[in-house]
Protein backbone atom coordinates (compact mmCIF):
# COMPACT_ATOMS: atom_id res chain seq x y z
CA UNK A 1 0.00 0.00 0.00
CA UNK A 2 2.70 2.44 1.12
CA UNK A 3 5.70 2.95 -1.12
CA UNK A 4 8.91 3.21 0.24
CA UNK A 5 10.02 5.47 3.03
CA UNK A 6 11.94 8.66 1.92
CA UNK A 7 14.94 7.30 3.68
CA UNK A 8 15.11 4.31 1.85
CA UNK A 9 14.30 6.24 -0.90
CA UNK A 10 17.11 8.23 -0.38
CA UNK A 11 19.58 5.37 0.73
CA UNK A 12 18.97 3.77 -3.29
CA UNK A 13 19.62 7.24 -4.73
CA UNK A 14 22.51 7.41 -3.10
CA UNK A 15 23.79 3.87 -4.11
CA UNK A 16 22.60 4.61 -7.38
CA UNK A 17 25.18 7.71 -7.36
CA UNK A 18 28.06 6.16 -6.13
CA UNK A 19 27.83 3.58 -8.67
CA UNK A 20 27.11 5.82 -12.19
CA UNK A 21 29.04 9.15 -10.99
CA UNK A 22 32.35 8.15 -12.75
CA UNK A 23 30.12 6.81 -16.05
CA UNK A 24 28.00 9.98 -16.16
CA UNK A 25 30.97 12.37 -15.24
CA UNK A 26 32.60 10.92 -18.35
CA UNK A 27 29.83 10.90 -20.64
CA UNK A 28 29.24 14.69 -19.50
CA UNK A 29 33.48 15.51 -20.19
CA UNK A 30 33.07 13.58 -24.00
CA UNK A 31 30.08 15.99 -23.90
CA UNK A 32 31.22 19.10 -22.98
CA UNK A 33 34.77 18.98 -23.08
CA UNK A 34 35.36 20.75 -20.08
CA UNK A 35 35.91 19.60 -16.46
CA UNK A 36 34.05 22.20 -14.55
CA UNK A 37 31.04 22.28 -17.03
CA UNK A 38 30.68 18.49 -17.04
CA UNK A 39 30.59 18.59 -13.33
CA UNK A 40 27.70 21.21 -13.50
CA UNK A 41 26.25 18.85 -16.07
CA UNK A 42 25.95 16.29 -13.52
CA UNK A 43 24.33 17.84 -10.98
CA UNK A 44 22.25 19.49 -12.75
CA UNK A 45 21.35 16.03 -14.15
CA UNK A 46 21.33 13.92 -10.57
CA UNK A 47 19.12 17.18 -9.05
CA UNK A 48 16.45 16.02 -11.96
CA UNK A 49 17.22 12.01 -11.12
CA UNK A 50 16.54 12.70 -7.64
CA UNK A 51 12.97 14.75 -7.98
CA UNK A 52 11.74 11.39 -10.39
CA UNK A 53 13.03 8.80 -8.20
CA UNK A 54 10.36 7.34 -7.18
CA UNK A 55 9.14 7.22 -10.78
CA UNK A 56 12.30 6.23 -12.09
CA UNK A 57 12.70 2.32 -13.10
CA UNK A 58 15.96 1.69 -11.11
CA UNK A 59 17.48 -0.91 -13.53
CA UNK A 60 16.94 1.50 -16.32
CA UNK A 61 18.30 4.48 -14.11
CA UNK A 62 21.41 5.13 -15.69
CA UNK A 63 20.04 5.56 -18.97
CA UNK A 64 17.41 7.81 -17.35
CA UNK A 65 20.18 9.81 -16.01
CA UNK A 66 21.84 9.50 -19.23
CA UNK A 67 19.14 10.85 -21.36
CA UNK A 68 18.80 13.63 -18.83
CA UNK A 69 22.49 14.80 -18.99
CA UNK A 70 22.15 15.18 -22.94
CA UNK A 71 19.01 16.84 -22.52
CA UNK A 72 20.55 19.01 -20.04
CA UNK A 73 23.75 20.15 -22.75
CA UNK A 74 21.07 20.25 -25.61
CA UNK A 75 19.67 23.47 -23.46
CA UNK A 76 22.96 24.49 -22.32
CA UNK A 77 24.14 24.59 -25.82
CA UNK A 78 21.03 26.09 -27.12
CA UNK A 79 21.42 28.81 -24.68
CA UNK A 80 23.97 29.69 -26.76
CA UNK A 81 27.36 28.86 -24.06
CA UNK A 82 30.15 27.34 -26.97
CA UNK A 83 31.61 23.84 -26.26
CA UNK A 84 35.06 24.62 -25.11
CA UNK A 85 37.78 21.82 -24.49
CA UNK A 86 39.49 22.23 -21.27
CA UNK A 87 42.79 20.73 -22.16
CA UNK A 88 43.25 20.76 -17.77
CA UNK A 89 40.59 18.51 -17.59
CA UNK A 90 41.83 15.71 -19.55
CA UNK A 91 44.16 14.41 -16.90
CA UNK A 92 41.15 14.65 -13.97
CA UNK A 93 39.19 11.51 -15.68
CA UNK A 94 42.24 9.59 -16.82
CA UNK A 95 42.48 6.31 -14.65
CA UNK A 96 46.00 4.89 -13.84
CA UNK A 97 45.66 2.23 -17.15
CA UNK A 98 48.81 2.34 -19.55
CA UNK A 99 50.32 4.84 -21.35
CA UNK A 100 49.10 3.98 -24.76
CA UNK A 101 45.54 3.71 -23.38
CA UNK A 102 46.14 7.55 -22.10
CA UNK A 103 47.71 8.18 -25.27
CA UNK A 104 44.78 6.94 -27.28
CA UNK A 105 41.73 8.56 -25.06
CA UNK A 106 43.38 11.94 -25.60
CA UNK A 107 43.54 11.48 -29.27
CA UNK A 108 40.24 10.55 -29.26
CA UNK A 109 39.29 13.55 -27.38
CA UNK A 110 40.98 15.95 -28.94
CA UNK A 111 39.21 14.50 -32.17
CA UNK A 112 35.95 14.58 -30.58
CA UNK A 113 36.86 18.73 -30.04
CA UNK A 114 36.94 18.94 -34.28
CA UNK A 115 32.98 18.01 -34.40
CA UNK A 116 30.30 20.18 -34.13
CA UNK A 117 27.73 19.68 -30.76
CA UNK A 118 25.50 17.05 -32.90
CA UNK A 119 28.05 15.07 -34.20
CA UNK A 120 29.73 14.93 -30.95
CA UNK A 121 26.37 14.22 -28.92
CA UNK A 122 26.05 11.35 -31.25
CA UNK A 123 29.55 9.80 -31.19
CA UNK A 124 30.01 9.78 -27.27
CA UNK A 125 26.48 8.06 -26.92
CA UNK A 126 27.10 5.88 -30.20
CA UNK A 127 30.73 4.77 -29.25
CA UNK A 128 31.30 5.73 -25.83
CA UNK A 129 28.41 4.72 -23.87
CA UNK A 130 27.38 2.56 -26.50
CA UNK A 131 23.56 3.17 -27.31
CA UNK A 132 21.98 1.93 -30.25
CA UNK A 133 21.45 4.06 -32.97
CA UNK A 134 17.25 4.08 -32.27
CA UNK A 135 18.52 5.16 -28.18
CA UNK A 136 20.29 7.95 -29.04
CA UNK A 137 17.70 9.03 -31.89
CA UNK A 138 14.94 9.00 -28.86
CA UNK A 139 17.04 10.51 -26.93
CA UNK A 140 17.90 13.13 -29.07
CA UNK A 141 14.66 13.56 -30.25
CA UNK A 142 16.02 12.96 -34.04
CA UNK A 143 15.70 10.07 -36.67
CA UNK A 144 17.38 7.44 -36.78
CA UNK A 145 18.70 8.12 -40.36
CA UNK A 146 20.10 11.72 -39.05
CA UNK A 147 22.07 9.42 -36.43
CA UNK A 148 23.44 7.54 -38.61
CA UNK A 149 24.49 10.83 -40.86
CA UNK A 150 26.28 12.20 -37.77
CA UNK A 151 27.96 9.37 -36.97
CA UNK A 152 29.53 9.10 -40.49
CA UNK A 153 30.11 12.76 -40.91
CA UNK A 154 31.61 12.62 -37.49
CA UNK A 155 33.93 9.21 -38.09
CA UNK A 156 34.88 10.82 -41.09
CA UNK A 157 35.68 13.77 -39.51
CA UNK A 158 37.90 12.52 -36.94
CA UNK A 159 39.74 10.37 -39.47
CA UNK A 160 40.80 13.04 -41.37
CA UNK A 161 41.88 15.05 -38.69
CA UNK A 162 43.57 12.06 -37.09
CA UNK A 163 46.97 11.81 -36.90
CA UNK A 164 47.28 8.08 -37.86
CA UNK A 165 44.44 8.38 -40.16
CA UNK A 166 42.24 5.62 -38.25
CA UNK A 167 39.59 6.34 -35.51
CA UNK A 168 39.98 2.68 -33.15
Amino acid sequence: MFGPSKAQRDAEFTSFVNESQHSLTGTAWLLTGNRPEAGELVQAALVKVYVAWPKVRHDDALAYARRILVNENIDRWRKGRPEVLDDDSAGSLSNDDASDEVVNRDEANRLLDVLPPAQRRVIVLRYSCDMTEREIAESLGISTGAVKSAASRGLAAMRAHSTEGAVA
